[in-house]
């Protein structure tokens, strides 16, 4: 498993564990992060990626990218 930071951009990854306190997670979940969902990141800008989730579009932070697990 590495973080989502660090993926290769435009390969589709399979989410496999979000970290981070309740909220934390709570947020990422509502975004469409659970285990067993696919993503992609579609682009990077100073850190901070735009991930292709469920049909959308999703832009997360850095520190973000880093408690989800692919």
């Amino acid at each position: 498993m590495m973080p989502l930071s660090l993926a290769d951009r435009s390969v589709p990854q399979t989410v496999k564990h979000v970290g981070g306190s309740k909220e934390v997670r709570k947020h990422l979940e509502n975004l469409g992060f659970v285990p067993g969902t696919e993503i992609m990141v579609v682009s990077e800008l100073a850190g901070n990626l735009i991930v292709k989730v469920k049909e959308a579009r999703v832009a997360i932070s850095d520190e973000l990218a880093r408690k989800i697990m692919i």
